[in-house]
């Protein structure tokens, strides 16, 4: 296992790469000219001329590219051309409110999920399945930022149980800090919940219908046994999958969250960096998206090699 691990990682580098360089030039094709974002509309020629210099975009494009690439692996992603602010100073500040929102929702996901596809798929065809799928259904188109706004509106503003905006860091105190993460977390989670209930549901009923799962009932299995340590560790592998694209789709589901619930994390940071053309800023902050991005996949390669010896390769 450990050398298939090591060539997963060593095939992870080419398509960093590629990564690193699609951010890079999607960035690029941006309208505007930051010279000018940085100067304002009334600076002279003169001045627009020496900061594009100063930030390299007099070279051609390979060039900027590879002093780009270059500062990044060194630790060093430039500085914010609106704040003057270290790009990674920016990230590290506003990357821990965004990686608990994600981790709460991941949370949330599996255990909504878990019990609710296990459930449906245990009583497939049954009034349970049926009202599981239902919800399931209406939980998946169900926008998270609509479901952010209903939570606030009961379980802050009329119940007080939780705070409606801001975030609290765990150095502020841990309770605290995870009551302000409840709410955003639920509405990102629900909506994964709904996603891996409809696909351990798809794996449970297959699972339940094999025939040495019939073996082991025929030989008086007891059927909480059967479902919880046979079928649901066979189903273990597309639950891993379902649960690495929620990663995915949390992070972009930040940039929406984070807005309702008045936090400042990379998704907020992004989408101000974008707003102002703060190139540097943008570049930095999709870079260490994609990061988690590829780390979740490695992750979930890992898992399915200790879940599943089968998966050697």
């Amino acid at each position: 296992m450990t050398k298939a691990l090591l060539w997963r990682a060593l095939a992870a580098v080419p398509t960093l790469l590629l990564a690193t360089f699609v951010v890079f030039l999607l960035v690029k094709l941006v309208p505007g000219d930051p010279a000018v974002t940085i100067a304002g509309e009334q600076a002279t020629a003169e001045q627009l001329a020496i900061i594009r210099e100063n930030l390299g975009l007099n070279d051609p494009l390979p060039v900027q590219y590879w002093n780009w690439l270059s500062d990044a692996l060194s630790g060093d992603l430039g500085r914010s051309v609106h704040s003057g602010e270290g790009v990674t100073d920016a990230i590290r500040r506003t990357f821990p409110p965004t990686l608990q929102i994600v981790a709460g929702g991941m949370i949330v996901a599996i255990a909504l999920g878990v019990p609710a596809g296990v459930a449906s798929g245990r009583r497939a065809n049954s009034p349970v399945d049926g009202t599981v799928s239902t919800l399931s259904t209406l939980g998946v188109a169900l926008p998270s930022f609509w479901l952010g706004l209903v939570l606030v509106s009961l379980f802050a503003l009329r119940w007080g149980w939780f705070p409606a905006t801001g975030f609290v860091s765990m150095s502020d105190g841990l309770l605290d800090s995870w009551r302000s993460t409840v709410l955003p977390a639920v509405a990102i989670g629900t909506v994964g919940a709904a996603e891996v209930t409809r696909q351990l549901r798809s794996a449970m009923v297959e699972e339940l219908a094999s025939d040495h799962v019939r073996t082991l009932r025929a030989k008086g299995l007891s059927e909480r046994s059967l479902v919880w340590k046979h079928a649901l560790r066979n189903c273990s592998v597309p639950l891993l999958t379902v649960l690495g694209l929620q990663v995915n789709r949390f992070l972009g589901a930040t940039v929406v969250i984070e807005a309702v619930f008045g936090i400042s994390g990379l998704g907020t940071l992004v989408v101000g960096a974008t707003q102002r053309q703060d190139i540097p800023l943008v570049q930095g902050v999709i870079l260490v998206m994609v990061l988690v991005v590829m780390a979740t996949s490695f992750v979930v390669d890992v898992a399915y090699r200790l879940i599943d010896p089968r998966i050697s390769q």
